[in-house]
């Protein structure tokens, strides 16, 4: 591949275009992207990496860090990231995907979710080396006249290729004038920034070409594009989502994080392992090949359990939940379990179920308990009728909630 007059890349260049391409679904051009790592390789000057977050309401989980695990990988090759946090553009509200107008969040809203986005992208970015921006910086000194005179700089039939606003003008939905500001605005932050890159999910690629468009039109070099695919959930088929509850939410417990991790398919554990893992392909290529090899594809899953739930909290919680779950395995009760001291024994199974908050009511404990998934000191329970008198009893439903109870 030449870089400039004909040049070929050095290998620095070849390893930061394989990080960059490593799980991406497009990179925009490509030639350009290779030309810029060239030229930063050169100058020693990093080049500006852009992702923009609107502050919408957190609802995090591991599927939303693709693109930050992304940003950490081109940070960790010493390009400049910088986190945007678009407290402007919220007012808008993007309509990426929408079949209506997003209602805009007020500034106090905008206030807390930009604190939380932070403080959950800093598990994955390394804080001291990124670059933390708002968009209301150079938003909103632009003014009227400024914003008149950026709608100039792109006209109505380019705007209507957009799919969801095609999609809407057919049906006859509602569409706002100012929905066609986001696209804009979006793209004049690249202009403010300077980006080299920007990323962004696969639903966000016209916003994102609207800053190459927009960084020509002001005279500047245009930035690259890099867009990022959904992540699969645990079902391995529908992409992560809590509506879904085929997800794992970054604030999750430990022990919960690692068994869920564990619970996918051989097959995605490789697609979360591209995606997820910090670890190189050089490596991920090893494992696999040990795995065709005949080696327990079991071990290269607990590998990437440990290493996602040691991100979200540390390497000692980590190994705690890998024993956790080699207790449960065997039968065995956890060391650490919720106390619970309940009155009025004797009490009926479903009911000390409730009170100890392993259930939602008696209704979901007695249908636990038709499924067998109830343990009394480590004995199945499957008579709905049984009444404890009193005791200390560990309790355990489903695989994973555990209390000792005290009944008096």
């Amino acid at each position: 591949m030449p870089v400039g007059g004909g040049l070929q890349p050095t290998d620095g260049v070849r390893e930061a275009l394989a990080v960059t391409l490593r799980g991406c679904d497009e990179l925009i051009p490509q030639d350009d992207w290779v030309k810029k790592l060239a030229k930063s390789e050169q100058t020693g000057v990093p080049l500006r990496i852009k992702l923009g977050l609107d502050p919408t309401a957190p609802d995090i989980h591991i599927g939303h860090t693709v693109v930050l695990n992304k940003m950490r990988q081109l940070q960790d090759l010493g390009h400049q990231v910088i986190f945007l946090i678009g407290d402007f553009t919220s007012l808008i509200g993007d309509p990426s995907g929408r079949n209506s107008t997003r209602p805009p969040l007020t500034p106090e809203q905008i206030k807390a979710n930009a604190e939380t986005y932070y403080k959950q992208a800093s598990l994955v970015l390394d804080p001291a080396k990124t670059e933390i921006r708002y968009n209301s910086e150079w938003s909103l000194p632009l003014g009227s006249m400024g914003m008149i005179q950026l709608a100039a700089k792109y006209t109505v039939a380019r705007m209507m290729e957009r799919n969801d606003f095609h999609q809407r003008f057919t049906a006859g939905t509602p569409i706002s004038v100012h929905e066609f500001l986001y696209p804009l605005m979006q793209g004049y932050d690249s202009v403010a920034l300077k980006a080299d890159l920007e990323l962004g999910g696969t639903d966000q690629k016209f916003n994102l070409l609207m800053g190459r468009h927009l960084q020509q039109e002001y005279g500047q070099e245009p930035q690259c594009i890099l867009t990022m695919p959904l992540l699969e959930g645990l079902d391995g088929v529908e992409k992560m989502s809590k509506s879904k509850n085929n997800y794992i939410g970054i604030t999750e417990e430990p022990n919960t994080m690692f068994a869920k991790v564990l619970s996918i398919s051989d097959t995605l554990m490789w697609r979360w392992y591209t995606l997820l893992s910090f670890k190189s392909m050089a490596e991920i290529e090893a494992l696999k090949k040990e795995v065709e090899g005949g080696s327990n594809p079991k071990d290269a899953k607990v590998m990437l359990a440990k290493e996602i739930t040691a991100r979200f909290h540390s390497a000692a919680a980590a190994e705690a939940a890998e024993q956790d779950f080699i207790n449960r395995s065997k039968g065995g009760v956890p060391d650490q379990i919720p106390e619970v001291t309940l009155s009025g024994a004797p009490m009926g199974v479903a009911a000390l179920l409730n009170a100890a908050g392993l259930v939602a009511s008696n209704g979901e404990g007695n249908r636990l308990i038709d499924g067998g998934g109830v343990r009394i000191d480590s004995s199945v329970v499957s008579d709905k009728g049984l009444k404890l008198g009193a005791g200390v009893y560990v309790v355990q439903v489903g695989k994973r909630k555990f209390a000792r109870v005290t009944l008096t």
